[in-house]
């Protein structure tokens, strides 16, 4: 039997979008620590949104490219159970992340066609999960843009490394992509937003029954 995938709602920004993503029961929420980002969060900010997750909710820190006094600061504010890099990381680099903060990584790679899937090859080993998103334009964010890629492409993916579907997923179409690529964990944005960074509370219910019965297809 096909387990229902684990679900992970990334760039909250409200109090309330917290609370109701605790009561929906979600597995990860995701903070997001890059400036560019209309999620992007202050410390101070990220520490009272992770403040009000639940016990049984894992806490994310997405960063992008991050020196270490970024990470430093990102891990004091929500003490994260995850870390996620959404940058142009290297696999060393990726290492000594999570040397520095003791914890899981996992490594965000875009992708648009099977062969972008050879970068994972370097990162097995290294990295604790990866997260494929649609490869972004060269004038979009890492994330979050809202886009979808072929997800066919994902059976050419023969690695060990446990992985979420993220990239242009919603209430909608969430249960298909669950269906054809059995992604063991999704992930999802924009997907569930009234405006970046403001979740839309039917939108983030919706997204959650419509994960938990693709599985089922």
């Amino acid at each position: 039997m096909i387990m229902a995938p684990r679900i992970k709602i990334c760039g909250l920004t409200r109090a309330d979008d917290i609370r109701l993503a605790n009561e929906l029961r979600v597995d990860m929420c995701g903070f997001v620590f890059f400036k560019a980002s209309p999620r992007h969060l202050s410390d101070e900010q990220a520490a009272g949104l992770a403040g009000l997750s639940a016990p049984f909710v894992e806490r994310v820190a997405l960063l992008v490219d991050p020196d270490d006094d970024a990470l430093d600061r990102a891990v004091g504010a929500v003490s994260p159970h995850r870390i996620q890099l959404h940058g142009d990381e290297s696999p060393a680099r990726v290492a000594d992340i999570k040397r520095r903060t003791q914890r899981p990584i996992i490594k965000a790679l875009g992708v648009s066609s099977a062969k972008d899937l050879e970068a994972t090859q370097a990162y097995e080993g290294v990295a604790d999960w990866f997260l494929f998103d649609a490869k972004p334009t060269d004038d979009g964010l890492p994330g979050g843009n809202g886009e979808a890629f072929d997800w066919q492409v994902l059976d050419a993916f023969a690695g060990a490394t446990p992985w979420l579907l993220a990239g242009g997923l919603t209430p909608d179409n969430v249960g298909q992509a669950v269906s054809t690529t059995r992604a063991p964990m999704v992930d999802v944005s924009s997907g569930v937003e009234a405006a970046p960074g403001e979740k839309d509370a039917d939108l983030m219910r919706a997204f959650v029954d419509a994960a938990k019965q693709g599985h089922q297809a």
